[in-house]
């Protein structure tokens, strides 16, 4: 069967629809100075009654980040610097809504537009509580790929409740996960490069419990394929409507915390797309299909990787095979 590369020019209007934006959408602007873009993938979660965990995916596009402000509301109340994609934010109320917004800016001054809003709520301060959670237990750590190590441990136990889990890399706190979690992926690692984690949790009223044993490990040298970052259940299949054919895609995110906003589609070894999820990412499966043509015989190779919330790529997926009109 005959291999044919999928047109470039089909793609365009495609991906420039209500849920996908391109940088061929973009292409589109006046020519100029542009901010840079708006950080996707922003989520909040409350860390305790007085503070609120946020976090979110570097800025895409070839802009130069010099450093992100974290609003609540109007109120600007951080300042981060570039390579910064989480802060904690302190001095809440209790049983309080907030909103949150993050906007990046680059190294000559200039301020994107801020994120979409998100909004977390305090848990209720309750009684006097001076009881710290537990110590976590059996923290164990596990290489994915050589830029990124999943964590477990057993939870800890309170007298009220455990409301987050404070990450921690060589004793300085890098990132937070909610109470009911017992794992977590931490990705942006170095190559061969040894590393030490602990893991402490928090109650509502910021009692900070002892932290863990410490897990170590070493990351594999040299580029390595990412596969524990790939996206899983890939699937490829064609569809024929009024005699033109197109593949439609199907996966599950790769199990990061943090959202995934952006994917890389390669087709017989070669990137044809980005996409980027203007909406609402999906957390289960997604879904993609594109047009190919009305020429039956025509075999495609696809597979897919994903931007993780770090602003690095993960793995490829399983590679697929498909052929119109077989």
């Amino acid at each position: 069967m005959r291999r044919v590369p999928l047109p470039a020019r089909l793609l365009v209007p495609l991906l420039c629809g209500p849920l996908l934006l391109t940088a061929a959408c973009a292409s589109e602007e006046s020519p100029g100075r542009r901010p840079p873009p708006a950080p996707p993938g922003v989520t909040a979660a409350a860390g305790s009654a007085t503070s609120v965990h946020v976090m979110w995916n570097r800025a895409s596009g070839d802009t130069e980040i010099a450093g992100y402000e974290v609003y609540r509301g109007r109120t600007k109340v951080k300042d981060v610097p570039g390579g910064t994609h989480m802060v904690d934010i302190t001095r809440l109320r209790p049983s309080t809504t907030y909103v949150f917004t993050v906007r990046a800016r680059d190294t000559a001054g200039g301020l994107g537009p801020p994120s979409a809003e998100v909004r977390a709520r305090t848990p209720a301060a309750g009684t006097l509580d001076r009881r710290a959670p537990t110590r976590p237990g059996r923290l164990a750590a596990k290489a994915v790929g050589n830029r990124a190590v999943q964590l477990s441990w057993e939870p800890s136990t309170d007298d009220r409740d455990v409301v987050s889990y404070d990450i921690l890399q060589g004793g300085s706190k890098i990132h937070g996960v909610g109470g009911e979690q017992t794992a977590a992926v931490v990705t942006g690692l170095r190559p061969g490069t040894r590393y030490s984690f602990t893991v402490r949790a928090r109650d509502a009223a910021d009692n900070v419990s002892p932290v863990s044993r410490t897990a170590r490990l070493t990351t594999a040298p040299g580029a390595g394929d990412g596969r524990g970052t790939a996206p899983t259940g890939f699937r490829a299949a064609v569809r024929r409507t009024d005699g033109a054919y197109s593949v439609e895609l199907s996966w599950l995110p790769p199990r990061v915390d943090g959202v995934i906003t952006e994917y890389e589609i390669q087709l017989d070894g070669r990137p044809a797309t980005t996409l980027v999820w203007g909406g609402t990412p999906p957390r289960d499966r997604a879904t993609h299909g594109f047009y190919v043509g009305r020429e039956a015989g025509v075999t495609y190779r696809v597979r897919i990787r994903a931007k993780l919330p770090d602003g690095t790529w993960g793995g490829f997926s399983a590679e697929r095979a498909v052929t119109t009109g077989g």
